[in-house]
């Protein structure tokens, strides 16, 4: 278990940060007090010693800030415990300008937390004097001034990312019929069906495209491999940008016309490639049993209408 407190001027982006530390797979509480921080990594640990789950693997961001009475008092004493615990812990502070600031305000038209009885002004520059000591507590600084959420994500990419950059998307690649609906979720669809179809061979009718002989069959003719290596080409090239613009998921969608043989055995080569590129890829077959459960019914249906 890792602890982040994320923290900062409001209305410097803590909650769209806690957000995209979300999607990076922190687990994520927002206005959390410091007193309740020692009681929380306890629960936490006792999940993970029931669960079974690595330690490594928890990494928390808690967003703090002047909302809580007390917190400025109240977090020295948390860091001190976490660290006695051997926790590893970091402070993200966000910061701002004062115009930029005002800007946000008067846009979102919130009251500052500490607005009552002062200005716009006089709560921002009271909220900067207060926090000082926490901005000097600092390990990491973002001046969030200027940056679009894209430019926000990426730092804090390069900040928390564990992972190699590769790492960061999951590639589903699913295969499905054309007859049977284009998948709803798919973000990128490849069309095979220029392929020879082995559902007009009698012998690999019954068959998939997980299966040798459909393989064989497939990759006799020299077209199918080049399409898909060029394709694979295609996709390492791009997926990268796909990461670049904060995409987490990129479903690839391969259609044939029933979806069972040409779509699943070029969805299959298709996760071999990215995987061996160093992708997490997943293969997924929507229609693969289709065609045999609809004629299983049809074959139910026909033979009660002789009885």
């Amino acid at each position: 278990m890792d602890i982040t407190i994320v923290t900062g001027l409001s209305g410097s982006g803590k909650s769209l940060t806690a957000s995209l530390l979300e999607d990076m797979g922190f687990f994520c509480i927002d206005n959390m007090p410091p007193q309740l921080v020692a009681e929380l990594t306890r629960v936490l640990s006792d999940w993970q010693v029931t669960a079974e789950l690595p330690t490594s693997d928890m990494r928390l961001a808690l967003v703090m800030d002047t909302r809580t009475p007390g917190f400025v008092k109240h977090l020295q004493p948390v860091l001190d415990y976490l660290r006695d615990s051997d926790v590893p812990v970091r402070i993200l502070f966000l910061e701002t300008s004062d115009m930029a600031l005002i800007s946000r305000y008067n846009q979102t038209r919130r009251d500052h937390p500490l607005s009552y009885g002062r200005s716009l002004v006089e709560a921002i520059a009271s909220e900067r004097d207060m926090l000082a000591p926490v901005k000097a507590l600092a390990t990491d600084i973002i001046d969030t001034t200027g940056l679009s959420s894209r430019d926000l994500r990426q730092r804090l990419q390069q900040l928390f990312s564990h992972a190699g950059l590769h790492d960061e998307i999951t590639i589903f690649v699913q295969s499905f019929g054309f007859k049977y609906g284009i998948p709803p979720d798919a973000d990128i669809v490849c069309d095979v069906r220029f392929l020879p179809n082995p559902h007009y061979i009698d012998h690999l009718r019954p068959l998939s495209g997980l299966d040798q002989p459909v393989i064989d069959y497939l990759g006799q003719y020299p077209e199918a491999d080049e399409y898909l290596d060029r394709q694979c080409e295609l996709f390492c090239y791009t997926i990268p940008f796909y990461i670049r613009e904060g995409k987490q998921r990129l479903n690839i969608g391969i259609g044939c016309t029933g979806g069972r043989h040409r779509s699943v055995m070029s969805a299959e080569r298709i996760v071999e490639h990215l995987k061996r590129a160093g992708f997490n890829a997943i293969a997924l077959h929507r229609d693969l049993h289709r065609d045999v459960r609809q004629r299983r019914i049809d074959e139910m249906e026909s033979a009660e209408s002789f009885s």
